[in-house]
């Protein structure tokens, strides 16, 4: 199964501004109610030792079951009997908002996040239909419930056989958006290995280097507009909470963080494309780019968005037939690429690389990134090999790779 995210700028009438914007007050009085009620679960069931109550030891009784998603929506339906407030939205929706939550809270406890945030009203930015009518898509506008027709944009049509299952509202600083999901039941095999292999060496001097010898310098996104975001954020500390003039120079601001990221997210893309171009395998370092926002470039790396431009490599490639693989990171810039041999750490101010045994001399970035392009033909010649051919095959690596290949995808078949 295939499923696509297209976007669409919607342009609603007072009336249906007036809805979106009441449902998500409603969506927010929702999830700060029920993270507020698992907070207070929790607490119950834990006491400081040095701060222990003397007359009590539980908030809650001690048979109160966690307040899980079944259990939370259920709850829900019982308060819309005395809330009028909690009727004006659309029931699916409070039962997403309920789902997210539910996710939100699995993963700090799986994945390591972090703790959910009670959200105020810049907070709460969007909510779900998980369920939409028929045919609800034409050129001019799109039914959605409780808001009936809106009209919208259609930048792009929909690909053909593809049918919208859920839709999400969104409101940014330019505007109410319609992220649509598109479901297609067929599916559609990864790339196989073939043609030009690339590999890819990201870094803050230069924001990609490739194994073909090109170096791409790294743009300065938020370093272009920081001086007007200081000075905008120097006269929203002087302007009283809850008024509208901070209420406007709020929106002034993330109308400028949105110019930001569309003008990252635009060249992440072209630049993808760009490095798809003549190449049937691209590699890239399998690097934790969460770490390195925690360290001294922790800003040059925010203001790269590296991992942001990774997902867009991978789809990317996925949609281009490019095949695309991660390889270890460890030690890409201290190997030659040329005949293997160590050539000890380097600091960061050494730009250049100088084999004392090869005499292979190249740029740093450049020789990391033909390190890892390497490592990546080794190790799809070692396992299709291992895996299709079942013995110990001679011959130089491309070629092993070449026969391993065909064979696999033969098989495939």
């Amino acid at each position: 199964m295939m499923i696509l995210s297209y976007e669409y700028k919607l342009e609603p009438t007072p009336e249906q501004i007036a809805y979106i914007e009441n449902t998500l007050d409603v969506c927010r009085s929702v999830w700060n109610f029920a993270l507020q009620e698992r907070k207070d679960w929790c607490k119950s069931r834990k006491s400081p030792v040095n701060a222990c109550s003397i007359e009590h030891e539980y908030i809650m009784s001690v048979d109160e079951p966690f307040p899980k998603y079944h259990r939370q929506a259920k709850l829900l339906t019982n308060a819309k009997k005395e809330h009028e407030f909690l009727k004006s939205a659309n029931a699916q929706v409070l039962q997403q908002t309920l789902r997210t939550l539910d996710r939100a809270w699995d993963d700090m406890k799986a994945r390591g996040f972090g703790f959910p945030r009670f959200k105020n009203k810049y907070r709460m930015r969007s909510f779900v239909f998980p369920q939409l009518g028929k045919n609800p898509i034409n050129n001019q506008s799109i039914k959605l419930p409780g808001l009936k027709e809106v009209k919208w944009r259609m930048s792009r049509p929909i690909p053909d056989g593809f049918v919208p299952r859920c839709a999400r509202i969104v409101r940014k600083a330019s505007g109410y958006f319609v992220m649509l999901s598109l479901q297609l039941n067929v599916d559609v095999p990864n790339p196989m290995p073939h043609g030009h292999p690339r590999g890819l060496d990201l870094g803050f001097d230069k924001f990609v280097a490739t194994s073909d010898g090109e170096e791409i310098k790294r743009p300065r996104f938020l370093k272009n507009l920081q001086y007007k975001l200081k000075l905008l954020s120097r006269r929203l500390k002087n302007k009283q909470k809850g008024s509208s003039n901070r209420h406007k120079l709020n929106q002034k601001i993330a109308r400028l963080h949105q110019r930001i990221s569309d003008t990252r997210k635009d060249w992440h893309f072209k630049l993808a494309h760009h490095l798809c171009n003549g190449a049937g395998m691209l590699f890239v370092e399998d690097i934790n780019f969460v770490s390195w926002q925690r360290g001294m470039f922790s800003n040059q790396s925010a203001d790269a968005g590296f991992g942001q431009f990774v997902n867009i490599l991978e789809w990317i490639c996925f949609r281009r037939d490019v095949y695309f693989a991660k390889v270890n990171k460890d030690g890409t810039s201290q190997t030659c690429p040329n005949c293997g041999a160590h050539t000890g750490k380097k600091t960061l101010d050494i730009r250049s690389h100088n084999c004392n045994e090869c005499g292979y001399t190249t740029t740093r970035d450049v020789a990391a990134s033909q390190e890892v392009r390497n490592r990546g033909v080794s190790a799809l010649g070692h396992s299709v090999l291992e895996n299709v051919c079942g013995l110990d095959a001679t011959g130089s690596i491309g070629h092993d790779i070449l026969v391993g290949t065909g064979r696999s995808r033969k098989l495939a078949s």
